[in-house]
């Protein structure tokens, strides 16, 4: 969608550099893979596999031949397939929190476990809003039992909304259900290949290892040829380097351990790339979420994403504030900027209070408006004889307005950015309309669309289908 031109911060030795000082990583470290039937995997593909430490040591033409086989792009379908978020085909897309365990009420600045009804509430709201691409769950319900809650939050996902919808995915013994629900929607296995209306999202543990759980996932996912995302987390200072060029080979060593991990066991698999490095503020050994640096190594991470010809991912929507204030929309704002300029395919998450702190429907709100933002930045500047305008300005002349005119009638709805919570009037009439900041505005939206809102309604019959797929892993996993 972006007409003007990406923008970077390395220049092309640098991503060479980083690129083969990664290769050399995987190669004389290895990545750690807690998942035998995975070296197992790797070591027929040529790893040189240590399975007594779990290691894989991973040289140059394994890791090449695996980029080179990567699907470079995909589609995730909603519900009935009218809905889509696109990867690698240069559309900015956004995503509300896959799930958080507290859920916050930014306005009155309370934290609470989240519940089933916040679930429901956060897919309305999703739902509701013109920016969000995919709707996450933004919840862990605590009255959901933790065995069975991703698929019971899948269900009520593909049940409430048409977009594309995300959770995070437990483990290997729930992926089959949450498979099973989005089967149903596609109407059957072949359907949900052919027409993906989910991803596996594994997330590496740094420094350079492989979980359990997350090859049981991916494992999963790749016998159905759907596509995979991954989002290493190195955490400079932390897990990797506190150089961040150190830190980006770290962080594309993990990707592309990943990357061969997908191809070795089904090559062909679209992949998305993960560039979602942050730094721990060294004076409280904290996790950052809106620092400078995040904004940079996103940009970073876009390039060297764009240097293989992949989509990427990057968390550069994100802020160290708890509340939704002049702090939160500064690191927000200025690194989802960043990133999308970047040219990055997915900005994440939205809808998140502080470094993972909770949930808060008035932030996603405020994202929601911020991502619009953006977008009109990103269209860029329209020249041509049409908006040169040199005939109007000859109308005109010295002693007339545009205000009037013609050509100002047809053009300023797609020139100018008119704002929903943006408020822009003078002193006086915003006093007489109650003084409200950005926040209450926001919270009245909220509330608006949980009274007014009515999703597309689902199906009778493949509500019930869902419906029994949940009492299924009910039975066999509580």
């Amino acid at each position: 969608m972006t007409d003007i031109p990406r923008f970077g911060i390395l220049n092309q030795d640098d991503i060479v550099r980083i690129h083969r000082s990664s290769l050399q990583v995987l190669s004389r470290v290895g990545v750690r893979i807690h998942h035998e039937g995975v070296l197992e995997r790797l070591a027929a593909a040529g790893a040189r596999v240590d399975r007594n430490a779990q290691l894989a040591r991973m040289d140059e033409n394994l890791v090449m031949d695996s980029l080179a086989r990567a699907g470079k792009s995909y589609v995730l379908y909603g519900r009935d397939g009218t809905r889509t978020a696109r990867f690698g085909y240069g559309d900015l897309v956004t995503i509300s929190t896959p799930g958080q365990y507290s859920w916050v009420d930014s306005l009155r600045r309370i934290r609470r476990s989240p519940t089933s009804e916040d679930t429901r509430a956060a897919i309305l709201v999703g739902d509701a809003l013109e920016h969000i691409s995919i709707v996450g769950a933004m919840t862990q319900p605590v009255d959901i039992p933790t065995p069975i809650r991703d698929v019971w939050l899948t269900a009520q996902l593909v049940k409430g909304t048409n977009k594309p919808t995300r959770c995070w995915i437990a483990n290997g013994r729930t992926a089959p259900y949450v498979l099973e629900i989005y089967k149903a929607a596609a109407g059957g296995e072949q359907q949900l290949r052919e027409r993906p209306q989910i991803e596996a999202f594994v997330e590496p543990i740094s420094p350079l290892q492989m979980p359990t759980t997350g090859m049981e996932i991916l494992l999963e996912f790749t016998r159905l040829g759907l596509p995979v995302s991954y989002g290493p987390m190195v955490q400079a200072g932390a897990t990797g380097p506190a150089t961040l060029a150190g830190t980006l080979v770290q962080e594309n060593a993990e990707n592309l351990a990943g990357i061969v991990i997908t191809q070795v066991l089904n090559p062909g698999t679209p992949v998305m790339y993960g560039g979602i490095p942050h730094i721990i503020d060294m004076r409280t050994s904290l996790i950052s979420f809106g620092s400078p640096e995040q904004g940079l190594m996103a940009v970073a991470m876009a390039q060297i994403a764009r240097f293989y010809g992949l989509p990427v991912y990057v968390n550069a929507g994100l802020a160290d504030s708890k509340l939704v204030d002049v702090q939160a929309g500064l690191e927000k704002g200025m690194n989802f900027l960043l990133g999308a300029l970047a040219g990055a395919d997915l900005v994440a998450h939205l809808g998140i209070a502080g470094p993972d702190q909770g949930a808060s429907l008035v932030q996603l709100v405020v994202d929601n408006e911020m991502v619009e933002f953006v977008k009109r930045i990103l269209r860029g500047i329209r020249v041509d004889d049409e908006t040169l305008a040199v005939d109007v300005i000859e109308d005109v002349g010295h002693t007339g307005e545009h205000l009037s005119h013609s050509h100002t009638v047809a053009h300023f709805r797609n020139e100018m950015w008119l704002p929903r919570l943006w408020d822009r009037r003078n002193w006086d009439p915003w006093i007489q309309d109650g003084g409200k900041s950005m926040a209450e505005m926001a919270e009245a939206r909220v509330q608006d669309i949980l009274s007014h809102h009515q999703p597309e309604p689902i199906d009778e019959a493949l509500e019930r289908e869902i419906d029994a797929i949940v009492e299924s892993a009910s039975r066999h996993l509580l």
